[in-house]
């Protein structure tokens, strides 16, 4: 026997082909919308169980409070010492021995770091070793800072899967589209991701691009009147000290076919004290500029670096992230629905979520496609617009990026098409011409 929510589509459905507006009383109406609503609610419950097990890191205080008096106690450190982020970068641990005694590893563990440690760079903030839980090895934080035997399980990979050396038409100067590009300012971060893309350029110090580069990739933009859209990074751009990134901005600010600046940064995430008020001034003094950063789980998403994140804002910054796809950190529908909502809680618009690269040393993170597309599947339509980045796939050697996403066409005519909705629905649509 058909229901009667069943009958009155029907009805619906037969109405519209005679051309006819189906009439309903204002009581069938009613009880339509809430059999709507609650078929709605029943679509997301499953991520409402999820969500108290995936406690984002101003969840977390508690523990990543006591977590870094044990880091400072260690280190001998003060609470006016932590929120300085020159004593964080002195301090950055990259030996075994220190980070033995902040959390639990094996003996083994040991054995793996140090022999890793010697073909690829590591090193960690306290603060950010301040958000991993100690004698968890699945932490999605340590995953992405404490180097694993993995990475030297050989495999495919490029060291340069971007093609960044043959798309270097001027000194720090990498150029894949028509009116952007990027120009690579420093090698330093203040921890190394075990994913990292540019681990080829990491070497075994830091340093910044020399002024002399930095001017001549400047005068190649003067001369190219098409770029408008210019992004710092590296490395990350606020290793810098605040005195060069004024300079350089002021230099891109004298051109007049600059319209934007924009900064790749990874220090909202991982080392927060860097947003220094004497930093936002400067900022503020070089609009627009727009800031990527990459959080890309909700554990990262802190109070501390909340507070950095709102003085950007307040410097008149526009905020986005550009998560990376990492198997066993966050190749999981509720995981990635929960960490956008926390950005965007914080200001923050998720923009991308990027395909990990096939780096060296990095095919443990790398993730199948179908993952990433059933993310999309369960960001469209269950959550809103502005919670849902583009799924970028960056083509090899350097072609761009290219977005996947779930098929919505299922066939296109002259004069109709086809579509699918987010709740796998078939509708004929119009195609005028």
């Amino acid at each position: 026997m058909a229901t009667k929510e069943f009958t009155v589509g029907v009805t619906i459905a037969k109405e519209q082909l005679k051309g006819k507006k189906p009439v309903f009383t204002k009581e069938e109406k009613r009880e339509i919308s809430i059999k709507r609503s609650l078929e709605l609610g029943s679509r997301i419950k499953d991520y409402l169980e999820a969500r108290p097990n995936i406690p984002s890191g101003r969840e977390l205080g508690e523990r990543i409070a006591a977590q870094r008096a044990r880091i400072l106690h260690y280190l001998g450190g003060t609470d006016e010492d932590w929120r300085d982020y020159k004593w964080q970068m002195r301090n950055r641990i990259n030996k075994t021995e220190i980070l033995q005694q902040i959390i639990e590893l094996t003996d083994r563990e040991v054995e793996e770091v140090n022999q890793v440690g010697k073909y690829f760079r590591w090193a960690i903030s306290p603060y950010f070793l301040s958000l991993i839980e100690p004698g968890n090895p699945k932490d999605p934080i340590r995953l992405q800072s404490i180097p694993q035997r993995a990475e030297m399980v050989p495999g495919s990979g490029e060291e340069d899967p971007m093609g960044e050396e043959f798309t270097n038409p001027a000194p720090r100067i990498t150029r894949r589209y028509p009116d952007r590009l990027i120009i690579n300012v420093t090698n330093a971060c203040a921890m190394y991701c075990r994913h990292c893309q540019r681990r080829r350029n990491i070497g075994e110090t830091d340093h910044h691009s020399g002024v002399g580069d930095l001017r001549e990739a400047i005068n190649y933009i003067k001369e190219h009147q098409e770029i408008r859209d210019v992004l710092l990074t590296g490395g990350d751009a606020l290793m810098l000290s605040d005195e060069k990134l004024d300079w350089l901005l002021s230099e891109l600010d004298k051109i007049p076919h600059v319209e934007i600046k924009r900064l790749g940064t990874r220090v909202p995430v991982t080392l927060p004290q860097r947003i220094t008020p004497r930093l936002c001034q400067v900022l503020e003094q070089h609009p627009p500029i727009y800031l990527n950063t990459q959080y890309n789980h909700p554990q990262e998403v802190t109070e501390e670096g909340v507070e950095a994140l709102n003085r950007l804002i307040k410097a008149g910054v526009v905020l986005g992230n550009q998560a990376v796809l990492l198997k066993g950190i966050n190749n999981d529908k509720h995981i990635m629905k929960k960490l956008n909502h926390e950005l965007l809680k914080a200001r923050v618009r998720p923009y991308y979520i990027f395909h990990a690269k096939e780096v060296v040393g990095t095919q443990h993170f790398v993730t199948s496609i179908d993952d990433g597309l059933e993310i999309m599947e369960h960001l469209r339509g269950y959550t809103s617009g502005l919670a849902v980045p583009s799924y970028i796939i960056n083509a090899p050697h350097g072609y761009g990026k290219t977005p996947m996403l779930p098929e919505y066409l299922v066939s296109s005519g002259k004069d109709k098409i086809f579509i699918r909705t987010w709740e796998k629905r078939i509708f004929e649509y119009p195609n005028k011409h």
